[in-house]
């Protein structure tokens, strides 16, 4: 009698482990676009974080759409996200394209409120698509890593998860260089240039670099900087989608799921869970970190050289920003070999008092040397994530995976927290002072540090059974 045959999942297994790099290179690039939109749109540093709005504050769907999988299944939430992913890239290419003449660029008048009516007409076309991008990305989030866990075999799970964290850490450090290579930078003139700058600029603070002529108001944008790429990304997406639409994946199901041993008392609902909701909000405050950085780096490098134009500002911080990407990606290694090792509030305590001293060292040390104490932080926030979501799960017993719904949505903190610190910048800015602007918004994460230590410590005991 013949044995039934395993199922051979490995090129299944691929092409999920290819989704979970696209999530981290589509969540990344969409942070590192926010200096080439400030500076090719005209935007203040309010209207450029709109960018991380756009993005993140789809996450506010992420129940609705946790609901919309148990009903049609993980298979088609994965096409489904994925030709949504592939939509959003394909009506940026046209949304975009549309306002070019017949010359393909898009010619700005020199008539100041005409100006701004057209490129702000533009940006805002720009961060629909994005936001329909980010819903794609959200519904693949939800399916990916339970797909990694059982295409194989249960005892190789746990390396599988492993792999494709890792891999989608490498898409975060690829981002920030495929920005800088094919969208912030037009040439390889503007390349050499921003070479020549950066040498200046360590010998003078103060030297003198315009925008170049063909930016800005009254003036043309090259709209191909942004579609082409875009283009690429979504036939990319779309053959993908194709692909895993044809393929045979196994059936997943949530009843199969064991539900964790708890000592906390049954209270009828995940929603009377008081660290469920103090969880949220630790990853809300947590997103104004790990975005916050990245997000404030054009800000604080434009208070340190405010003679450069914002357009070599913009090439200048997106080429930065792999470095704190990478140091991410360190750390998360690192990270899987010290959490089995050590208690996990001790570790996130060592964690968030360490990038914030990261934080505190770019006031006081000089120049460019400040923002690589900031891009370091990055190697502490690495790991941040998963042990301030497990406080939040805790002793949810059969409530497991509703509270990781809501905390979830936590994750809209990185549409509106950097936000609030383009205002602080903006206002101060029109007064002359962005080195203040910046200072103090970026002195807004030292709260966010502490609550994140309350948390680890007090807020995620309360209403627990100790």
């Amino acid at each position: 009698m013949s044995q039934k045959q395993t199922p051979n999942y490995t090129f299944a297994l691929i092409v999920v482990i290819v989704v979970c790099f696209l999530i981290g290179f589509v969540t990344t690039m969409n942070n590192s676009m926010i200096a080439f939109c400030k500076s090719t749109f005209q935007l203040t540093d309010t209207q450029g974080q709109l960018v991380n709005s756009a993005f993140y504050g789809m996450y506010v769907f992420s129940i609705l759409l946790g609901m919309l999988m148990n009903k049609i299944g993980y298979k088609k939430t994965m096409v489904g996200g994925l030709g949504i992913v592939a939509l959003g890239f394909l009506f940026c290419y046209f949304g975009i394209g549309s306002f070019a003449g017949e010359d393909g660029l898009i010619h700005v008048p020199a008539e100041a409120a005409a100006a701004t009516a057209l490129t702000t007409s533009v940006f805002y076309t720009f961060l629909g698509c994005m936001a329909c991008v980010a819903i794609g990305i959200v519904m693949l989030q939800l399916v990916a890593n339970p797909y990694v866990m059982v295409l194989g075999s249960p005892e190789r799970g746990a390396f599988r998860m492993t792999l494709s964290q890792a891999i989608n850490s490498v898409a975060t450090v690829l981002s920030p260089i495929f920005v800088a290579s094919l969208i912030v930078s037009g040439s390889a003139e503007d390349d050499a240039m921003v070479e020549k700058i950066k040498a200046a600029l360590a010998i003078d603070p103060n030297a003198v670099f315009e925008n170049p002529t063909a930016k800005g108001i009254a003036s043309t944008i090259d709209p191909s900087q942004i579609t082409t790429p875009f283009l690429g990304l979504c036939i990319f997406v779309a053959v993908l989608c194709i692909i895993l639409a044809l393929l045979k994946l196994p059936e997943i199901k949530e009843g199969e799921q064991d539900v964790a041993p708890t000592n906390t008392p049954d209270k009828g609902s995940v929603f009377k869970y008081p660290h469920v909701w103090l969880g949220a909000l630790a990853i809300c405050l947590y997103m104004g970190l790990e975005i916050g950085v990245p997000s404030m780096i054009p800000a604080k490098i434009q208070s340190l050289y405010p003679n450069v134009g914002d357009h070599w500002i913009s090439a200048i911080a997106t080429g930065y920003l792999a470095w704190y990407w990478g140091g991410m990606m360190v750390g998360r290694f690192a990270g899987s070999a010290i959490l089995s090792k050590f208690q996990p509030r001790a570790i996130l305590s060592f964690c968030l008092i360490a990038g914030a001293v990261c934080i505190a060292a770019s006031f006081v040390l000089p120049g460019m040397i400040g923002v690589f104490a900031m891009l370091l932080a990055g190697l502490f926030h690495s790991v941040m994530w998963p042990l301030v979501f497990n406080l939040g799960l805790q002793d949810l017993g059969k409530y497991t995976k509703a509270g990781s719904g809501v905390i979830n949505m936590g994750v809209i903190g990185g549409g509106f927290l950097t936000v609030c610190m383009g205002i602080i910048i903006t206002n101060f800015t029109k007064a002359g002072d962005i080195q203040t602007g910046v200072s103090i918004a970026i002195g807004l994460m030292f709260l966010f540090y502490l609550y994140e230590i309350w948390f680890c410590w007090k807020g995620s005991k309360v209403g627990l059974k100790s």
